[in-house]
């Protein structure tokens, strides 16, 4: 596990997305493709602006995407697939491949589209977030570390749809929906290598239970502790509980 603690987010995101482009040229240059995930929300900002900027030939590139509200139209100011369009796909040179969650599809049928499309295109990068709950894509804790399935319909739980309100995602609680579509840990786990960016204070708790809290489903992405080639990028407020050694 290595960690890395920029002073702000904008640098935390420049080296995640540096470290991240560099993997994706390498899986390009190994394999003449590259299979990657995305994540969403405030937290992955700077780590996609930083992406976009990288001489990649994207045309080489497939992505999927983590987690999708159920029943929302892309249309909503919340949903990820407009995040990713707008944020990634918009600016960049088009993709091989982009597949992406829809939550007006009927769950059962897009979980089982999704699993199939994925069994076929092993994720060389995967970028994650940590949410305040700790979770890693929207399994929120308890999290169930052992399903092989890849894709899940999860209920979202009281501090992860705070969470999405306090973003400004939403005007209300009552907004947030209560269920997504969710990639699952085990699959995230799947990929050969993770880059996990998190910054700002109110991620501070759920960073240090991520990294020197004993791996347990109540703090999911404690998970990425037995991932051989992931790496943590921080800012200075996200990284304000760690102990010294937690950082190598």
């Amino acid at each position: 596990m290595k960690v890395v603690v920029s002073e702000t987010s904008v640098e935390l995101g420049r080296e995640a997305g540096k470290v991240a482009a560099d993997l994706i040229r390498q899986s390009i240059d190994q394999n003449g493709e590259a299979n990657i995930i995305l994540a969403t929300g405030t937290s992955q900002f700077e780590t996609i602006n930083q992406l976009t900027k990288e001489d990649i030939d994207w045309s080489k590139v497939t992505m999927f995407h983590l987690d999708e509200y159920i029943g929302m139209a892309d249309t909503h100011p919340a949903s990820f697939r407009k995040y990713l369009r707008e944020r990634f796909l918009q600016k960049v040179s088009p993709l091989k491949a982009s597949f992406l969650i829809d939550g007006l599809t009927h769950p059962e049928d897009q979980i089982r589209q999704l699993a199939e499309l994925i069994s076929r295109h092993p994720i060389d990068v995967a970028l994650v977030g940590v949410g305040e709950n700790g979770h890693l894509a929207f399994n929120d804790p308890p999290a169930d570390f052992h399903t092989e399935t890849p894709y899940l319909i999860v209920n979202l739980d009281e501090p992860c749809r705070l969470q999405q309100m306090g973003e400004g995602w939403f005007d209300s609680l009552e907004q947030v929906p209560l269920q997504a579509i969710s990639m699952s840990v085990k699959q995230i786990m799947k990929s050969k290598h993770i880059i996990c960016s998190v910054p700002d204070e109110r991620k501070a708790q759920a960073v240090k239970d991520s990294l020197e809290r004993e791996v347990n489903p109540l703090y999911p992405a404690s998970i990425l502790q037995q991932h051989p080639h992931c790496e943590f990028y921080l800012d200075k407020a996200s990284a304000s509980l760690l102990s010294k050694s937690a950082i190598i």
